[in-house]
């Protein structure tokens, strides 16, 4: 009889001939560059970062010359110098900073029960649900959010009609302040959900079981157990909602109504309106500066390593 050989895979053929070139291509002795070769993306990524930063920074140190809309040759802080002393920008910064403020203490507070629920909840369904809706943002756009609060909250808006109903007169609640925040929350919840979610699924349930067979009811159960080992997600959800509610663009300039801008909004005015790219390039470090203070007093207060899940945190 006839041995019956088995046939040798294309795909295996094809596995063998990549790793034919990739040996080629990357001989055994280069095998301890390998970690900085992965490093390399990031590397490169970072690098451009820097080389923009420094491009930015040549141009906030040059002014705009108005009758020729050209920039200085010569380097001065007179950008600087503006836009730490002129009163417009003095309130749009001290409206981005409370704002973003404000916006993150209230989507924490949202965000807290929400992720505490969907993680603790024994009904898968109820789960699901939770789920569903907190994706369901992600597929619609920011823009497209702000401009249906618009339908929804102008002044023939839905809110509004239903008012009219029972005889109350329309209210604006478009273009001021509260508008604005109410519109970055509900962008930012989301967010804030998805980094609560693993800290709190990080503590064991038996730990909360443990304190109420102690005597402990749930709200010291909530604040002596669940608050202390979800700081790490704490700490890492308020880092993002208060960087993204700072630099945000289209709620305030949607929701706001051109009366309400944000710091980004006035960077936007200085390179494309007024074409002053020294003082919008100025405006752009102040708020990169702002920024990195705010994650420097977090790392200050709290460790860099709160953000951890395990391991030393101090």
């Amino acid at each position: 009889m006839r041995s019956s050989r088995v046939a040798y895979p294309l795909t295996w053929r094809v596995m063998d001939a990549a790793e034919r070139g990739a040996a080629f291509l990357w001989p055994r002795r280069f095998r301890r560059a390998l970690p900085a070769l992965m490093l390399m993306p990031a590397i490169v990524l970072v690098g451009l970062l820097v080389l923009g930063l420094f491009q930015i920074g040549d141009a906030s140190l040059r002014t705009l010359d108005t009758s020729t809309f050209l920039m200085s040759e010569t380097y001065t802080l007179a950008n600087y110098q503006r836009a730490l002393t002129e009163k417009f920008f003095m309130t749009v910064a001290g409206r981005s900073l409370m704002g973003a403020l404000i916006v993150t203490v209230v989507t924490l507070i949202f965000a807290l029960p929400y992720a505490y629920l969907m993680v603790r909840t024994p009904s898968s369904a109820l789960r699901k649900f939770l789920l569903v809706a907190l994706f369901l943002p992600f597929f619609i756009g920011q823009v497209v959010r702000a401009y249906g609060w618009l339908i929804i909250l102008g002044n023939q808006g839905m809110v509004n009609e239903a008012l009219g109903l029972v005889g109350v007169a329309p209210i604006r609640l478009l273009y001021n302040y509260p508008a604005v925040l109410f519109g970055l929350v509900q962008y930012m919840l989301p967010f804030a959900v998805l980094m609560l979610a693993p800290a709190l699924t990080a503590i064991p349930a038996e730990l909360e079981s443990a304190a109420n067979s102690l005597g402990a009811n749930w709200v010291r159960t909530f604040r002596h157990i669940v608050l202390p080992l979800a700081r790490p997600g704490l700490v890492g959800a308020g880092l993002v909602v208060v960087t993204l509610s700072l630099t945000d663009f289209a709620i305030p300039a949607i929701l706001g109504g051109g009366t309400q801008d944000f710091i980004a909004n006035a960077i936007y005015d200085q390179f494309f309106r007024t074409s002053d790219q020294g003082l919008g390039a100025t405006l752009s470090l102040l708020l990169v500066a702002v920024g990195s203070m705010l994650v420097g007093v977090v790392f200050l207060l709290f460790g860099a390593g709160t953000l951890a899940m395990t391991g030393d945190r101090k």
